[in-house]
């Protein structure tokens, strides 16, 4: 045995893989058109698996349903093992073989990650050993001896629960006229033919004239929200209002619009606020005949929440600070 192994074991967890992960991982497998591509995703699934099993362990949130991972046609077309954090980002769960010194990490996988977390598997597939971490990769492969240590890795994650590494959009700043990128006015993307809302009964003139009679202090941005698989071919687009209260609080408004030639949106689309904690505290749903689904909150100055646009299997979260 050698010494980068003896270093391993130092900080190496090892976890049971549960009888539910395994089918689960099955399942994915059995969905795959080959063996290869198979195996492949049976070892994700269960790598991502053990680390949200850890993670709950440490009463950090983590949310499979938004994960790419747990989507069918990203496990399909790429090769992921990404675990949501709420409110922090995409975590990826690398597997690797027993006698495996270096772990491979697809290029898809080197961006939007706040980190990698190695999992090492033997052939019972029974337990599985939590090797270490590293904190970002700009090659195909780490050797396993420059992992850090678990400790390393829980420090990052409180680290980034304080100042998540996904873009944050600053609310606050908002109101001084100060907008993150992506962020438009409504008039400028209605103005874009293919984004123009086919409403019957309110037209873009009318939605223009709303928005000048509104008080200064109210501001709103909107921005198109892509799925990746377009819903029904057509993005939708979130609107947001911000105003301030008396009581040093700000008022929040949140739209969810069909868009261009989709009159409604379609039933099912999820619009959802998640605290601070991962904790959904805010859910609306379309029905058949809905052209938007909205929230209203309010919350504290520095309070960070997520806002997270979600349809079957499909998600996209976009992150706040007030």
């Amino acid at each position: 045995m050698n010494n980068s192994t003896y270093q391993l074991d130092d900080f190496a967890l090892t976890l049971p893989i549960s009888q539910t992960a395994r089918v689960t991982a099955q399942q994915f497998a059995n969905q795959q058109p080959n063996l290869e591509k198979a195996e492949q995703v049976r070892l994700n699934t269960l790598a991502v698996w053990v680390v949200n099993d850890y993670l709950q362990m440490m009463d950090i949130p983590t949310d499979l349903q938004a994960s790419d991972s747990w989507n069918p046609i990203v496990r399909l077309c790429g090769d992921v093992a990404d675990l949501e954090l709420p409110s922090i980002g995409r975590l990826e769960c690398r597997p690797v073989h027993l006698h495996q010194e270096i772990c491979f990490i697809p290029p898809e996988t080197w961006e939007e990650r706040v980190g990698y977390l190695i999992v090492q598997f033997d052939e019972s597939l029974e337990e599985a050993r939590l090797l270490g971490f590293i904190p970002s990769v700009a090659t195909q492969t780490v050797p396993l001896a420059q992992l850090q240590p678990l400790e390393a890795f829980i420090d990052r994650i409180w680290e980034l629960r304080q100042s998540p590494a996904n873009s944050l959009v600053n609310l606050s700043q908002w109101f001084a006229g100060i907008f993150e990128t992506g962020w438009e006015t409504i008039e400028s993307l209605w103005n874009v033919p293919e984004l123009m809302p086919n409403y019957a009964f309110r037209s873009v003139e009318t939605l223009e004239l709303d928005t000048l009679k509104q008080p200064e202090s109210i501001t709103k941005r909107a921005k198109v929200i892509d799925l990746g698989i377009q819903i029904h071919n057509q993005p939708v687009m979130l609107i947001v209002e911000i105003s301030p209260e008396k009581d040093r609080q700000t008022s929040i408004h949140l739209q969810l619009h069909a868009t261009g030639n989709q009159i409604y949106l379609p039933p099912g689309v999820h619009l959802t606020v998640i605290d601070s904690s991962g904790a959904i505290f805010l859910d609306a749903q379309s029905r058949k005949s809905d052209n938007y689904i909205q929230l209203q909150f309010r919350g504290e100055p520095t309070e960070q929440f997520s806002v997270r646009v979600a349809l079957d299997n499909t998600s996209i979260t976009e992150y706040f600070r007030i």
